[in-house]
């Protein structure tokens, strides 16, 4: 092993001048031949090698190691900049660390710093890749316009899927740069619905892992599980244990794919680190009887663990993420079943920065839909009614994120305001007179009426003016259903929320036809433009991806430790309020995708003004332009030089 400590710190070029990465200047190895390297890269290693490199270069610098040197941030104070990335602005040249400096055919297996023919000359013979490539250099613009010819031709989206999860895994920031430039062609592809089919055949086309896998085997050493994963600091965890996958059901260790996808969505709309991003399941075995039967299934065969041995199990988790990565790192819940999700979430939300997707991200996206919709129908929340079909996770946490609007704007208790909300499940309306056998989460909404068994009876006894799906059941929004609530409201608004595709209450088309065009139309899976009698509508689409992004990057940049109620309606009222009177006129109730980073600018700026308001945020002083700071924080695929 050679001695590096003459040019260890050596002309590194970088300045700092980028205000919320700015920090005393880190050191970085020039390149040395594959032979004098600090740590060979070993293509087969099963890690990304940040123990070995902390370990190889410990004696470095009068004993301490690069990795020890103070280190310096991107949002929140959360990654340290091991690549000098950070600090450097887009002209300036950046070192590609693994496990020492990449060079030659393991640079080119190496997803974070490959750039595939985008390598130019200087960096080929820099980092001895002459004839590893054919001689042509491409322009990351045309690796992108070349992939998307490619991934255009499979006919079966799971295909696509397939072809973007290998894209990740060679190329990361071609990945994001693909996804970013083609957002609303490709977030079908790898976010639902394509991720539910991609979840249910997960373990036949599983060929390398993402994220940790944490089953009952690893009970008792969840710490140093985490330890094994090579990024350090994490900012955001997306957690799931499988039990609900969309309205798929219980797909156990499989489920993985949620977790994946939403991280995904993380970098590419909210511009999080993809380092600073980490998907877990939690596997306590399944009780879907066809993956116990499977050959192929990756997971634990056994049935689910319940009670204490499953608490015991995440508190674990909680407890060692805490300890790992602090007190900052958000922890994301995704699909779980009702009744864990409600008991985690209550829980550990006075104790850890967590967040329910199903529960929150869901309502504050709807809310957002609502207030937007109240442009077109008139009038404040207050005077409309709700009903909703389904009373799980997503349809009683929208319900009361409206009740809580509600009683902000009108001063009413939120008593008084749910009162003007009512909720069908599998039995019928939820009345008083089932308020002892009912779960603790639909208490609040068992209002005083006679029992009613169907909805389209609930729809023309309680006449509301919004009809909410979050049942999980294709299809029971029936023709008879629209088109009673089209004959007491001129303007029906029409939520079939629940995913994937074939899970939808009832289709764009359907919605519009039965309505006679009068219906506001939204899903929570994409639907393509409706021609109704020579008019074409625009279905919008109320997806989650509008708000946890951004949501997710306002907590991080403001060092947040708490999320609050009014977090998520102040990042409901940033999502309306980018709502144009273009929108509008196409009858859209939710922006498009395509300016997705710039709304997420301004729901991340929201939500820190809130917790800066809470005196929740820790990372002080405020910045001054909440907005500028947002965009200046996020993570940018293009590429970059190297020396």
């Amino acid at each position: 092993m050679i001695s590096l400590k003459s040019s260890f710190l050596s002309n590194t070029g970088i300045s700092g001048s980028c205000s919320p990465f700015a920090g005393k200047q880190r050191g970085l190895v020039r390149t040395a031949p594959p032979s004098l390297k600090v740590q060979a890269l070993n293509p087969n290693r099963e890690r990304n090698g940040s123990v070995l490199m902390e370990s190889t270069l410990q004696e470095m610098r009068d004993g301490a190691s690069v990795l020890d040197l103070e280190p310096k941030s991107t949002v929140a104070g959360g990654v340290r900049d091991v690549y000098g990335e950070d600090t450097a602005t887009e002209d300036q040249l950046v070192t590609p660390w693994s496990l020492s400096v990449a060079s030659g055919y393991s640079l080119l297996r190496d997803p974070h710093h490959n750039k595939g023919l985008a390598f130019n000359d200087k960096e080929r013979d820099a980092h001895y890749l002459r004839g590893l490539l054919p001689p042509a250099v491409v322009s990351q613009e045309v690796q992108v316009k070349k992939l998307m010819h490619i991934i255009r031709q499979y006919q079966l989206p799971l295909q696509k899927y397939m072809a973007m999860m290998d894209l990740q895994e060679r190329n990361e920031k071609l990945f994001y740069k693909l996804l970013i430039d083609n957002v609303e062609e490709m977030l079908p592809i790898v976010y639902t619905p394509t991720v539910g089919e991609a979840c249910q055949k997960y373990g036949s086309i599983f060929s390398r892992p993402q994220g940790l896998y944490i089953s009952l085997k690893e009970k008792g050493r969840i710490l140093e599980v985490l330890r094994n994963w090579p990024e350090k600091n994490i900012q955001v965890i997306v957690v799931t244990d499988g039990e609900r996958i969309l309205g798929l059901g219980d797909l156990g260790c499989q489920g993985m794919g949620i977790p994946v996808g939403k991280l995904s969505l993380y970098t590419a709309l909210g511009g999080v680190r993809p380092s600073a991003c980490l998907p877990v399941t939690i596997d306590v075995g399944t009780n879907n009887e066809k993956l116990l039967n499977d050959e192929f299934y990756i997971g634990l065969r056994q049935r689910r663990a319940t009670g204490q041995e499953y608490s015991e199990l995440l508190h674990e988790f909680m407890s060692a993420v805490k300890q790992n990565y602090g007190e900052r790192v958000l922890i994301q819940f995704e699909d779980f079943a009702n009744h864990n999700a409600f008991d985690l979430l209550a829980k550990y939300g006075t104790t850890h920065l967590v967040f329910n997707d199903d529960i929150q991200g869901t309502a504050s996206v709807v809310l957002a839909g609502l207030v937007a919709a109240l442009k077109l129908v008139g009038g404040t929340l207050a005077d409309h009614k709700f009903l909703f079909l389904g009373a799980g996770e997503a349809g009683t946490g929208i319900a009361e994120l409206i009740a809580l609007e509600m009683s902000k704007q009108t001063n009413m208790p939120v008593e008084e305001t749910r009162k003007r909300i009512w909720l069908v499940d599998s039995k019928g309306l939820i009345v008083g007179s089932r308020k002892e056998s009912l779960q603790h989460f639909k208490k609040p909404w068992a209002h005083e009426h006679e029992p009613i068994k169907t909805l389209l009876d609930a729809v023309n006894d309680i006449k509301p003016t919004v009809l909410i799906g979050t049942s999980g059941v294709g299809r029971t929004f029936t023709k008879e259903v629209v088109e009673a609530m089209a004959s007491f409201n001129e303007r029906p608004i029409i939520l079939a929320l629940s995913n994937p595709t074939s899970q939808s209450e009832c289709t764009a088309e359907e919605a519009y036809t039965w309505s006679k065009g009068r219906a506001i139309f939204a899903s929570g899976s994409p639907f393509a433009p409706v021609e109704y009698e020579g008019k074409v509508y625009v279905p919008g689409q109320a997806n989650n991806a509008y708000i946890f992004p951004g949501f997710g990057l306002g907590l991080i940049m403001s060092g947040t430790i708490r999320v609050h109620d009014d977090m998520l309606l102040a990042a409901s009222e940033a999502l309306a309020a980018q709502v144009t009177q273009e929108n509008f006129d196409k009858g859209l109730i939710y922006p498009p995708f395509t300016n997705i980073r710039k709304i997420s600018a301004q729901i991340a700026a929201n939500v820190a003004a809130k917790a800066y308001e809470l005196g929740l945020a820790t990372r002080l002083p405020q910045p001054k332009d909440l907005v500028k700071y947002a965009e200046s924080c996020m993570y940018s695929p293009a590429y970059r030089s190297y020396r």
